[in-house]
């Protein structure tokens, strides 16, 4: 099974005049050794912090062609923790539901990056705010190179 590594990260710059963005990169090592990186995702979208993290993630794990054992990194610890927490267990258990206060938010991104993460052997490795973890500043500049690019990415989910 190819091992990929998937740097995300929601708040990456996408327009330089706008909310932020979202941008991803994967990198894999193949048969031979060598690193390839892959640019899967540009883009900004005036939306939350979450849902900007939630697509990213997604759409690292849509980009995979065949299933993989997936590091995904991010500095989202909604992310992350809805995964190793299993928060996202007692969701689906409780039918969307946190508890009596309310329903989850984002359930749209939430059941396709369910979806896309399907096929796939993922851990989902939080990497602490910009001055703590090494692989934070890595998540930072992949992330902001790819959003920084030309393609523009969108999340139907939200209008602007």
């Amino acid at each position: 099974m190819t091992k990929v590594q998937i740097y995300t990260d929601g708040s990456a710059r996408g327009n330089p005049d706008g909310p932020g963005g979202y941008g991803t990169v994967l990198q894999f090592f193949d048969s031979k050794g060598q690193l390839h990186e892959k640019v899967i995702s540009a883009g900004y979208r005036k939306t939350t912090n979450n849902r900007m993290e939630l697509m990213a993630a997604i759409v690292g794990l849509e980009a995979l062609t065949r299933p993989c054992q997936v590091e995904l990194y991010s500095d989202s610890k909604y992310l992350t923790d809805a995964f190793n927490q299993h928060w996202i267990d007692q969701w689906l258990k409780n039918n969307w539901r946190r508890d009596r206060s309310g329903p989850v938010k984002n359930i749209d991104l939430w059941e396709r990056l369910l979806a896309a993460k399907e096929p796939h052997e993922v851990s989902f490795i939080w990497v602490k705010g910009h001055a703590g973890h090494p692989q934070n500043e890595r998540c930072d500049l992949l992330a902001t190179s790819a959003a920084d690019g030309e393609m523009l990415l969108v999340d139907e989910g939200v209008e602007t």
